[in-house]
């Protein structure tokens, strides 16, 4: 065996959830970190899945060397804990049990309380999933029972809340900002000065803006700030330094306005001898980019929901003959073997072999076609794919994320995480790009102090804090992501599948497809196209023929009895119908 086979064959790919990241920038800076732990053969970051996809020798890379790879760049990677109940009262081998999970792809820690019956499993988020553990435990000699997990919906509970968060902070920011702008409008200004002074106008101003500037703005300081640490620089960065110097400016200009004294001398406005305030400013700009974050949030929720619906085509029960007589099971304790019942207008619950039984079973969520497929001894049956007339036995062969849906669900979270070429383009203009900018707002403000006209103070400001915070990454590092699982994503929903990012890049340049047969470009379900009477007219004819199917559950008569009520017929009720 040659030493590329060998390190092939020990090479380990792992998905690895991240927090933190805000810009194009900071894909560059993981995938800078990741690569330097020994190891790591590549490493790919996706901004707008927030995962970075590594591949790595185990036996020289561990996963907890990865996850501070992670956090020494100043990001946080995403644990995952399972919890479970240890069956069973006779005492069990904790050190083999530990040895088992330990050997598990993405485990870093585990937690065995004998004493509680109860084991936590912690381990890199998205890397494995309680069937593996349960499968291991059992390899050590323990039964395991999964308890609480946490659920789709209670991700999507999580995400809706994120939602909401920006939503508030960017209406807020926003309705403050504009109140702002109002107030520094000539005649409103001229109605407040007739009940206030101008310093109580200010005042009032700074107490409007401080409350923006610190909740709505925290986020930026905190991600600034967690950058800062690694000796680096973010998107936070940019706009957290932009709207404090926006903010800062005009506080100074309220309560000491003799500090820029010949800066404001050459201007005449309506402050008077006072230097102009700019609180306006930080809270719009804060409201604008919290509303791009938050559009941000919203396509990423939309496109994942592509996946949370994939999952919710699995049933979560199964029917299985054990010890002689049939039991409902969660399905993930289903193994290859067992022998699962099927009932007409069930889902199929696992990949398996009719053993017994005849039917048809709607297969369109997996080929599109459009009518179902007759299934008899013998034939193969796939998990979540509908049994539509009559009862089945199944043995599974294959379970879990070994079925034909899981392997689906897989490739298209894969497709979504994959870099487009072009994306490898935008990655490393922005890996240099925050920095430029900030060296670009230094030396603006330097001419403008060197070169500008008498008060170039306040010129220099505000055009360092233009710098900052229009030339912002964000944009370029988010749109192909962002188009990438859009695309997937709409895909996944229509019963496309797409497997690399690159093939997106590449349908661009398409200008024939060819199908190699039609019945998988279909709808998914038959429907009536013509209707040819002969001696009678064709809705009474159809009212009596839609009447006798209206009980059928098969796909066709089906199709009959949806044309019946498009046409807004009133069917009788048929007597002694036998399907």
């Amino acid at each position: 065996m040659t030493n590329q086979t060998a390190e092939r064959q020990r090479t380990n790919s792992l998905t690895i959830g991240l927090g933190g990241m805000t810009c194009a920038s900071c894909v560059a800076r993981v995938e800078r970190a990741l690569r330097k732990v020994e190891g790591v053969q590549s490493a790919a970051v996706n901004l707008a899945t927030e995962k970075a996809t590594v591949s790595f020798d185990p036996m020289r890379a561990e996963v907890e060397a990865l996850l501070e790879a992670i956090e020494e760049a100043g990001y946080e990677p995403r644990r995952d804990v399972l919890l479970f109940d240890i069956a069973g009262e006779a005492p069990i081998d904790v050190a083999a049990l530990q040895r088992a999970l330990a050997g598990l792809h993405g485990v870093i820690a585990t937690d065995v309380n004998p004493a509680a019956n109860r084991l936590s499993v912690t381990f890199a988020a998205g890397a494995l999933d309680a069937r593996q553990v349960v499968q291991a435990a059992a390899s050590a000699g323990v039964e395991l029972r999964e308890r609480a997990p946490e659920t789709a919906d209670a991700r999507e509970a999580g995400a809706a809340r994120e939602q909401r968060l920006l939503a508030a902070k960017w209406a807020t920011a926003g309705a403050v900002g504009l109140l702002l702008m109002l107030a520094g409008m000539g005649p409103v200004f001229d109605a407040l000065r007739s009940f206030m002074s101008v310093q109580e106008i200010l005042t009032a101003m700074f107490l409007l803006a401080l409350p923006v500037q610190v909740w709505a703005g925290w986020q930026f300081y905190a991600g600034a700030w967690r950058t800062a640490r690694h000796l680096s620089a973010d998107m936070n960065t940019l706009i957290a330094l932009g709207t404090t110097a926006a903010f800062a400016y005009s506080a100074v200009a309220t309560f000491w306005p003799s500090l820029f004294a010949e800066a404001h001398a050459a201007h005449d406005h309506m402050l008077g001898d006072r230097p102009p305030v700019y609180y306006e400013s930080a809270a719009i700009i804060l409201a604008l980019i919290l509303f791009g974050r938050w559009l941000e949030t919203r396509a990423k929720g939309k496109t994942s929901a592509a996946i949370t619906r994939l999952m919710g085509l699995r049933p979560k029960t199964a029917r299985v003959l054990r010890d002689g007589r049939e039991v409902d099971l969660p399905v993930d304790e289903v193994v290859p073997g067992d022998t699962v019942s099927v009932r007409p207008g069930e889902k199929i619950p696992v990949d398996g072999i009719v053993l017994d039984g005849h039917s048809a079973v709607d297969e369109s969520m997996l080929t599109g076609e459009s009518l179902p497929v007759e299934k008899t001894p013998g034939d193969a049956v796939y998990g979540a794919t509908v049994n539509r007339a009559g009862s089945l036995r199944v043995r599974a062969t294959r379970v879990g994320s070994e079925t034909a849906l899981a392997q689906i669900i897989r490739l298209v979270e894969e497709a979504q995480g994959s870099k487009a070429p072009i994306q490898r383009l935008a990655d490393l203009v922005a890996s240099v790009f925050v920095p430029a900018v900030i060296l670009l707002a230094a030396a603006d403000f330097v001419l403008w102090l060197w070169l500008g006209p008498e008060g170039a103070v306040i010129y220099a400001t505000l055009n360092a804090v233009a710098v900052l915070i229009i030339a912002c990454p964000c944009a370029m590092g988010l749109a192909t992501p962002t188009a990438i699982m859009v695309g997937t994503g709409r895909g996944a929903e229509m019963g496309v599948l797409i497997r690399r990012g690159e093939a997106l890049e590449t349908a661009a340049k398409v200008d024939t497809v060819v199908f190699d047969k039609t019945g998988t470009v279909t709808a998914g379900h038959p429907r009536v196209v013509d209707l040819i009477a002969i001696s009678m007219d064709e809705d009474a004819l159809l009212r009596l023929v839609a009447a006798a199917e209206r009980g059928s559950e098969h796909a066709l008569g089906e199709a009959i009895v949806r044309e019946s009520k498009d046409r807004g017929l009133d069917l009788p009720d048929a007597e002694d119908f036998e399907a």
